[in-house]
């Protein structure tokens, strides 16, 4: 058996063209509209919210009412700017969003989800503070459907023995 010295290995592998450079690439461009908006969608249980960011002064504006309007709850307001305070854009984005389906707790995730989405799209190097405080993976968990023989998904109907 003979020995053969890394950078042997590498030698070979760089003449068979089977090592790829290791140039860094370059960062991803914005996708940005003509109206210098990001568009983005999200989802959450079964609502989906489609979301346009631009600068602007922070205002947001969630099925043409104020978010603290719509969203009642202090909880559900702070879950909608979790993804600009994580990338400290907190005040600098204008962001309007069109939400449907699911209930108030389903939509604020999907607000969330396309707001953090749209943020990448503007600005790709925040993608990696996005990423790793968990906007950017959608939250796979929906309602389990209801079989039959069974009151509910699981539930069985009451035993009665007599």
């Amino acid at each position: 058996m003979s020995t053969t010295s890394l950078e042997d290995l590498k030698s070979a592998a760089e003449e068979a063209g089977v090592v790829e450079a290791t140039e860094e690439l370059p960062p991803p461009e914005p996708k940005i509209d003509e109206l210098g908006r990001a568009y983005a969608s999200g989802k959450r249980k079964t609502a989906v919210a489609r979301v346009w960011i631009k600068p602007g002064s922070g205002k947001i504006t969630v099925n043409k009412k104020d978010h603290a309007e719509y969203f009642g709850r202090p909880v559900l307001q702070m879950i909608i700017k979790q993804p600009l305070v994580a990338a400290e854009r907190n005040g600098q984005y204008d962001v309007i969003c069109t939400v449907s389906g699911s209930g108030p707790s389903g939509q604020a995730g999907a607000v969330r989800h396309g707001i953090a989405r749209a943020l990448t799209f503007y600005e790709p190097e925040l993608r990696a503070v996005l990423k790793k405080g968990g906007f950017l993976t959608r939250d796979a968990r929906v309602v389990e459907r209801k079989k039959y023989g069974r009151r509910k998904a699981r539930r069985s109907f009451q035993f009665s023995k007599r």
